[in-house]
């Protein structure tokens, strides 16, 4: 289990989303995660910058089907601050209910 550490950047809602869908996948699509969390793609692509900017997502484009599609993951980084985050979320929880 990694260490707890909250992480304000990944707690905001829409991030922790992103990130919690991207941490059991090897990658998904950005339309895929547009579509899941029901958002703007300007909407989208300022939260992925963000986390791409902290080094805890890849993006990788590839054409498929003739159409060139951005592919997200988590990189070991963004897996493990993801881990962290989840971590001191449960720490709090657990506090709570104590």
């Amino acid at each position: 289990m990694p260490e707890a550490s909250f992480n304000p950047l990944i707690h905001a809602p829409i991030r922790l989303r992103i990130c919690a869908m991207l941490s059991k996948a090897a990658g998904i699509e950005f339309s895929e995660i547009q579509s899941r969390l029901d958002i703007s793609k300007s909407a989208l692509s300022k939260h992925l910058t963000q986390l791409h900017e902290a080094s805890y997502v890849d993006e990788e484009s590839v054409v498929r089907l003739g159409r060139a599609r951005q592919w997200l993951s988590l990189t070991p980084a963004g897996r493990s601050a993801y881990e962290a985050h989840l971590a001191a979320l449960r720490e709090i929880v657990d506090s709570a209910e104590a």
